[in-house]
């Protein structure tokens, strides 16, 4: 049991799941704004052998030396690796303070995200129509960048609408192949499909000027990452120069911080992320809890 664990911001635990920390530790605190800086990160660990966070805050070597009792730490967001971890893992690691994230909680409300934008575009609901009239999924070329968890479901769903769906990964998928997924080169499919999805981990970019270039005219682009899947400079030239337009769900997946690209008028942002659901907040909480649990009994 913990002598005291501190949630240092919103962890998006259900209720049910609040009430469980409870069982986990003899004194529980939950922050429920966004800490402004390091030193109130630190005042808000105090002497705290528990810490849980989301993907709003950073966990830094600073932070985990001012604050010596810390034996765990909960992320509860995607942890993907430790390169793109909001903790500093090596230097828990070297340490002895364990580190644990979650992942695959959201996929499901991405996916609807996607369906749901593509075909206002392809119908002009709500903005202007894509083609001279409207299209349907069926027949639509689809390049998927990036086969995980959600890219995989993304592509699924595409396919059994009737899209004529391709992929780029870093590693072959052949149980999406043998579905009728196809495998391209990245060039490749940049040039050759219709539509683009990207569907990277944080912090991985894929998407710069020559990419771009292949990609063309007359291109509508989603990114469903956390953060950018491209160079920002790369993305504002290609939507300046052709008739191309790009999708996310939150400003974040833009990743301008001019904030020129927010307002773009070929830029389509719900700003509103896709994975924040019912459904995905309880499999966070699940998630979050088995990892205390079994830190616990170890």
């Amino acid at each position: 049991m913990f002598e005291k664990l501190v949630a240092i911001e919103p962890v998006n635990l259900v209720e049910e799941g609040e009430k469980e920390l409870l069982t986990y530790a003899r004194q529980v605190k939950l922050y429920d704004d966004i800490p402004s800086d390091d030193e109130e990160i630190i005042r808000r660990i105090g002497d705290a052998d528990g810490v849980l966070l989301s993907y709003t805050s950073r966990i830094n070597q600073y932070v985990l030396e001012k604050c010596p009792n810390i034996r765990y730490i909960g992320m509860c967001c995607s942890l993907y690796s430790k390169e793109s971890a909001n903790v500093d893992i090596a230097y828990a690691d070297e340490h002895g303070i364990t580190v644990t994230g979650i992942r695959d909680y959201g996929d499901v409300g991405v996916v609807e995200y996607v369906i749901c934008e593509l075909v206002r575009f392809l119908h002009g609901y709500d903005r202007p129509m894509w083609k001279d009239m409207p299209v349907e999924l069926t027949g639509l070329k689809v390049g998927i960048i990036g086969l995980g968890v959600s890219g995989k479901m993304v592509a699924e769903a595409l396919n059994f609408m009737g899209a004529n769906v391709s992929y780029y990964s870093r590693s072959r998928k052949t149980d999406s192949e043998e579905k009728g997924i196809t495998y391209q080169p990245l060039h490749l499919l940049l040039e050759e499909n219709e539509v683009i999805i990207t569907c990277l981990n944080k912090n991985v970019i894929l998407l710069h000027e020559e990419e771009f270039k292949k990609l063309g005219n007359g291109k509508i682009l989603f990114n469903t990452s956390i953060g950018p899947s491209f160079d920002v400079p790369a993305l504002k030239k290609w939507l300046g120069e052709g008739d191309n337009r790009f999708a996310c769900d939150t400003i974040g997946a833009i990743g301008d911080e001019s904030g020129e690209l927010n307002s773009h008028e070929k830029v389509f942002c719900v700003n509103a992320s896709a994975g924040r659901t019912k459904q995905a907040f309880g499999i966070l909480s699940r998630k979050v809890l088995d990892n205390i649990k079994g830190f616990l009994e170890k």
